[in-house]
């Protein structure tokens, strides 16, 4: 392998920056709904089904983005489709703002998740594709990060558009209904201002993906070489490594001629698509969506107020963002499966100190500060290694020719985990109990490490190409480690 000394980080970085907007977006989207749930209830009188149903639309759009997603990606473009994911969004939010009835609020909800879904796809692989392997774990680990960073600006925006409205309501003068739109939208039902704010950072996502180029390799399969070797001459400085890049994809790419849904099934590929699809799936099942989604009714099960509750959610949320940076300046140098060996490890030893907590604390007489403590930990752990690694792998482990769709499979397998999680933690937490729920997420740790052991190669510091040859070998019963000792 060649070294990869005379590269322009800046620019890649950039680059990297600007695709992971689109995370940006998908943490506001997936934060945004929870200061608007009440207030939408009482405006179209929802039952409990419905309100449901206003919560998971969203997630529904989803599944059919990355369902198309990889496909379009792969077609028109990763720039194309990052726009499309941008433009998507965008109607989504100005939809919502403007709704006049229920069942159009919930369309643009599912307009909305469609370009969240695309995005989800198509925003890490094109990072992975324009980064040197030296720094790609951390460049693509940037998608993660601004997932978490959307989380705290949307919950930011609420409430100080909640103030904003409470402020204006108890000015001298306020009259319902006699200040314009913008009055309609922020003041007297502020909750359409809470979605509507959304269009800013998706028509700033939208712009800045106007001044990116696409991705140099996506131009190298589909023969574009001059544009693709005018893209790599900002990227590296040195004309040889120019031509070993693409000299590099185009052998690979000749190894797979066959692309589509159907190129799945080969021997090699299907293996990496199976891992992958194992990988997402288990990794929710894992707890960490559940402890994001249902923090509060969790620490209410513990005996806290309401207030302490949320408060305790806002630091469990600080905790998954701050790691979240920390993993991203080590991913490189640790390796993604080091950082899911011991980040796995502390999720058990967390999760079963979080079920005994449940099981024993009021016999024992332990404090809820302990329970905070224990959920600190787990967070921690899940944000320093599956979160972090899960699109990094996902966007390098997949060939070029079959990338965008593979991802697309693997990532319509997350976004399903992800609906079923958010579904059933409410009945496993009453039917269950919160001990045996905690228990339940323990156990399914367990098959992610081994899946992680025996069958995901080290990707860290290996070329997208050495990856692609290593599903590409007519041996395909070969170990993950035949890649680690390389």
């Amino acid at each position: 392998m060649s070294k990869e000394t005379d590269y322009k980080f800046g620019y890649i970085l950039l680059l990297a920056v600007i695709a992971a907007l689109g995370g940006f977006l998908f943490g506001y989207d997936e934060a945004v709904i929870s200061g608007t749930v009440d207030e939408v209830r009482q405006q179209f009188n929802l039952d409990a089904l419905m309100k449901g149903w206003f919560v998971s639309s969203a997630l529904l759009g989803a599944i059919f983005g990355v369902l198309g997603g990889g496909a379009l990606s792969d077609h028109f473009g990763r720039k194309n489709t990052m726009i499309t994911s941008a433009a998507l969004f965008a109607v989504s939010m100005v939809g919502c703002a403007f709704a006049s009835n229920f069942p159009m609020l919930v369309v643009f909800r599912m307009i909305g998740g469609m370009g969240i879904g695309v995005a989800s796809i198509v925003c890490p692989m094109y990072i992975s594709e324009i980064s040197v392997a030296k720094s790609r774990g951390m460049l693509v680990s940037l998608y993660q990060l601004a997932v978490t960073i959307g989380v705290v600006g949307a919950y930011i925006s609420n409430y100080y558009l909640l103030h904003y409205a409470i402020d204006s309501v108890a000015a001298p003068g306020y009259e319902a209904g006699t200040g314009g739109w913008s009055q309609y939208i922020f003041v007297d039902q502020w909750w359409r201002g809470m979605l509507g704010v959304g269009v800013v950072p998706s028509l700033i996502f939208l712009i800045a993906v106007l001044f990116i180029p696409d991705s140099p390799r996506w131009l190298v399969l589909k023969g574009r070489i001059d544009r693709a070797e005018g893209i790599l001459t900002k990227i590296y400085n040195n004309v040889a490594e120019i031509k070993r890049q693409v000299a590099e994809t185009l052998e690979v790419a000749a190894k797979s001629t066959d692309a589509g849904y159907s190129a799945l099934f080969r021997p090699g590929i299907r293996t990496a698509v199976i891992v992958g699809v194992c990988i997402a799936m288990l990794g929710q099942f894992m707890g960490v969506n559940a402890v994001l989604y249902y923090g509060p009714d969790i620490f209410k099960d513990a005996g806290l107020g309401q207030g302490d509750a949320f408060f305790y959610q806002v630091i469990v949320g600080l905790a998954n963002m701050i790691t979240t940076v920390l993993a991203m300046f080590i991913i490189d140098r640790v390796g993604r499966k080091a950082l899911v060996y011991y980040g796995v490890t502390g999720m058990i030893v967390s999760l079963l100190l979080i079920a005994g907590y449940f099981q024993w604390h009021e016999s024992m007489g332990v404090g809820s500060i302990w329970l905070l403590i224990f959920f600190i930990a787990y967070i921690v752990c899940c944000a320093g290694s599956i979160c972090a690694v899960i699109f990094v792998i996902l966007s390098e482990m997949y060939p070029l020719a079959v990338r965008g769709v593979a991802m697309s499979v693997a990532g319509l397998a997350l976004w399903i985990a992800t609906f079923l999680v958010g579904q059933l933690t409410p009945w496993m937490l009453e039917n269950l109990t919160p001990a045996g729920t905690f228990l339940f997420f323990a156990v399914c740790c367990f098959p992610y490490m081994w899946i992680m052991w025996k069958k995901v190669p080290d990707t860290t510091g290996k070329s997208l190409e050495e990856i692609e040859e290593f599903w590409l070998k007519d041996d395909i019963k070969r170990t993950a480690r035949d890649l680690d000792n390389n």
